[in-house]
């Protein structure tokens, strides 16, 4: 019996949901013929409001077919391009709103068949969401490299720290630094540069890095004597540019 009483009213409710949007069509279809009359009598207002009521409905068509948000804003302009230079020959046998559709949709298809013979299809834009009702994006899985304030500014620290400590050392010791931690040269390099022995080159730098870590244990107690460098700089790694540089 309470299903019997429920059908009745769910079945008004949707009769009444389908009136009501049928006669907001009609004021909506009344309002858009009065602002392509106005566009056609040459007041260009009209057509910037057209272009504000339908502009983010033709961005999210186009947007759902092509799944980027550059390619789908593309669409949407050339959808009110077009639409500004046809408006003069626009019958009114449909309604404005389904005439830009149509407009909408004939270039995201002409886009995709162009993607698609390209194999676009096969990729995903970085600004796809995983889901309609998401705002995240691909671009937010991917890690970024830019160091970040509290990083940046314990770096920028750090470097004067060393610069400072580094010139209290003797000039032999800090040449054979600059040459091996700031310009990432090879212990041959080294040799050849400062006429000495490899041999030489890599006992004068375990002495430059023994005496600037003390030099640094008091600048700073948290660096320890016992602590290797490696524990507070970032290792650097060669390159693809050719730099040398050995473990």
């Amino acid at each position: 019996m309470v299903a019997q009483r429920i059908a009745p009213v769910a079945s008004s409710k949707r009769a009444g949901d389908r009136a009501a949007a049928t006669e907001a069509n009609r004021a909506r279809a009344a309002i858009d013929a009065e602002l392509v009359r106005r566009f056609n009598a040459g007041d260009e207002t009209a057509f910037v409001e057209i272009v504000g009521y339908y502009r983010d409905t033709m961005f999210h068509i186009a947007y759902r077919h092509l799944r980027n948000h550059a390619d789908a804003e593309e669409i949407a302009q050339d959808t009110f391009i077009r639409a500004h230079r046809s408006l003069a020959r626009f019958r009114g046998d449909s309604s404005l709103a389904a005439w830009l559709y149509r407009v909408t949709l004939n270039l995201t298809y002409n886009r995709y068949a162009y993607f698609f013979r390209r194999c676009r299809h096969t990729s995903i834009s970085l600004d796809a969401t995983f889901q309609e009702d998401e705002n995240a994006t691909l671009a937010d899985l991917i890690a970024c490299t830019a160091p970040g304030p509290i990083r940046e500014t314990a770096c920028s620290e750090l470097s004067a720290i060393i610069v400072r400590c580094t010139d209290e050392l003797a000039a032999n010791h800090q040449e054979v630094l600059a040459l091996r931690m700031a310009e990432h040269r090879s212990y041959r390099y080294i040799g050849r540069t400062l006429g000495i022995s490899i041999g030489t080159v890599k006992s004068r730098l375990a002495r430059a890095r023994t005496k600037l870590r003390a030099r640094l244990s008091l600048a700073c107690p948290e660096f320890g004597l016992e602590d290797s460098p490696t524990s507070f700089l970032e290792p650097i790694r060669a390159t693809a540019s050719g730099v040398e540089v050995n473990e």
